[in-house]
């Protein structure tokens, strides 16, 4: 097994982490150590306790011991604001949009915290989402899953993030725009430097974008590699390539 990359000093260190629903162990003693700037992939089957941990870094899964570290501090826990505040982003999984809302009041409930303009990454969101502004006054509910998929990344990004954490962004889309959805977190990563965790199902594209992969399995971590390793390694492809 080999280590996390240690040219720098880690922008979010999970420590030990365990997470427990009443009597059952979601997570055990799990960490991970991401470097700024990078895209970092989490694979694993349904139930391996994917989504709880991208819930317990952002304070929505109460950690029962261990640590969070976000440049060197203590978040564990912390209250989803103060995450906010500090330039840590959650897109869910399943996208949680305001169905109800206009594109463009979701885009604005992104930067409910922003005291300054946030005319820049709304031009920046349009760009990188021309349909979303095609659809500006459209109700999110009527959005295919694709175009929901992109407010709720876009939704995400107008908080201005530092680091992002993407929940199964493929799921229930459809196979033409999940291509696109991956081409598009690769565009963000490399023009606005944003550090992304990524959890996805389809461990093909996840590795395939990613420089760095953890491997999840009844809440612990097995493996954890570069992606380009971890695409090499038998038994993720057997388990999760296809191979």
């Amino acid at each position: 097994m080999s280590s996390a990359p240690a040219n720098s000093a880690p922008v979010l260190e999970v420590k030990n982490l365990t997470v427990n629903y009443g009597v059952i162990g979601a997570l055990h003693a799990v960490s991970l150590s991401i470097q700024r700037g990078d895209i970092v992939t989490l694979i694993g089957a349904n139930g391996a306790g994917k989504t709880t941990t991208l819930r317990a870094i952002s304070g929505l899964a109460k950690a029962a011991s261990g640590e969070v570290l976000h440049e060197g501090e203590d978040i564990t826990n912390m209250p989803a604001h103060r995450l906010v505040a500090r330039r840590l982003a959650h897109v869910p999984e399943g996208r949680m949009i305001f169905a109800n809302l206009t594109v463009m009041e979701n885009l604005r409930m992104g930067a409910y915290l922003r005291r300054d303009d946030f005319a820049p990454e709304l031009e920046y969101v349009f760009t990188v989402f021309p349909r979303l502004k095609e659809r500006v006054n459209q109700v999110g509910g009527t959005l295919s899953g694709g175009e929901q998929q992109m407010l709720a990344i876009a939704r995400a990004l107008m908080s201005k993030p530092k680091f992002l954490m993407l929940d199964e962004p493929s799921l229930g889309i459809a196979p033409l725009l999940v291509k696109t959805i991956f081409e598009k977190i690769v565009e963000i990563n490399r023009e606005q430097g944003i550090t992304i965790l990524l959890v996805e199902q389809n461990a093909n594209l996840a590795l395939e974008i990613s420089k760095f992969g953890y491997v999840l399995e009844t809440g612990r971590i097995i493996l954890q590699d570069t992606a380009a390793a971890l695409r090499q390694n038998p038994k993720v492809k057997s388990a999760y390539l296809g191979g």
